[in-house]
């Protein structure tokens, strides 16, 4: 408050500051009926309630605290669904120098359409 509008209710009478109490409680009384209407909280200082219980946060945090030390340990911090697809598949001598072949082809046949 300014302290203009102090010095105007300090000279409001008492007939006048009931009645300016009775709007602002009509005030509020029409807003938690609009609240509940429009389907908001009825209570506007409410609290929310937290999603996560401590139990969970602590296995969480625990969790990633593990993932740290093994980044810090040089280790891998997820765990693969397959090990084998991590698995480099090998391919031999002989099928490199056919895809090779087939490659200088394809870009034989690119380079010769562009010109």
């Amino acid at each position: 408050m300014v302290v203009a509008d102090l010095m105007n209710i300090l000279d409001l009478t008492s007939v006048q500051l009931n009645r300016a109490v009775a709007i602002k409680e009509q005030i509020e009384k029409l807003t938690k009926e609009l609240g509940g209407l429009m389907g908001a909280s009825t209570n506007p200082t409410s609290t929310v309630k937290p999603t996560m219980s401590a139990a969970v946060k602590k296995k969480i945090a625990a969790a990633q605290r593990a993932r740290w030390a093994n980044l810090r340990r040089g280790k891998s911090a997820t765990r693969s669904i397959n090990p084998a697809a991590k698995a480099k598949k090998k391919v031999s001598p002989a099928t490199r120098a056919k895809l090779a072949t087939k490659l200088k082809a394809y870009w034989a046949a690119k380079r010769a359409g562009k010109r």
